[in-house]
């Protein structure tokens, strides 16, 4: 079979394994709430360090001027997930598949990190700038970062090999 087809059906096989468990109530209670609030803590964290007064409660970040909620789909799982999918459907070494999965999820995450902190921003200073930065500069950003760190790693894999 073609290496591009069999890379393919692995990713897309990878991917169902990954994501279809996000729609179930456990895994959201013990693993997506957990990781959105401490996303959630660590943007608050860095807020207070920009000497904006914030409040973190579980999954929300609230001050005077606005609140954001890091639900499902703002804390970076799902690119995450579909990062290493590609890397594990990769022709690769498992050392080499180790260590981009471990360097992708510490760059999509401090993105996403990025990310909420400047959406908060956004909705304290240009509240109209907000569903636009949110919708679309952002999670372009956040998934074309997975895509461009995916690129650059295959060549390289496939360099060393």
């Amino acid at each position: 079979m073609n290496r591009r087809v069999l890379f393919l059906l692995k990713f897309v096989a990878l991917l169902i394994v990954f994501e279809v468990p996000l729609l179930l109530e456990p895994v959201d209670k013990f693993v997506v709430r957990p990781l959105s609030a401490w996303i959630a803590a660590a943007a608050g964290g860095v807020l207070t360090v920009m000497s904006q007064h914030v409040a973190v409660s579980g999954t929300i970040i609230a001050s005077a001027c606005f609140s954001v909620n890091i639900q499902n789909g703002c804390n970076g799982l799902e690119t995450v997930l579909f990062l290493i999918a590609a890397v594990l459907a990769f022709p690769a070494s498992a050392a080499q598949k180790a260590i981009a999965t471990a360097i992708g999820v510490v760059l999509i995450q401090t993105i996403n990190l990025i990310r909420v902190v400047t959406l908060y921003l956004v909705g304290c200073h240009r509240p109209e700038w907000f569903a636009s930065f949110h919708l679309a500069i952002w999670q372009t950003i956040v998934f074309a970062t997975a895509v461009l760190f995916f690129a650059a790693w295959s060549r390289r894999a496939v360099a060393s090999a």
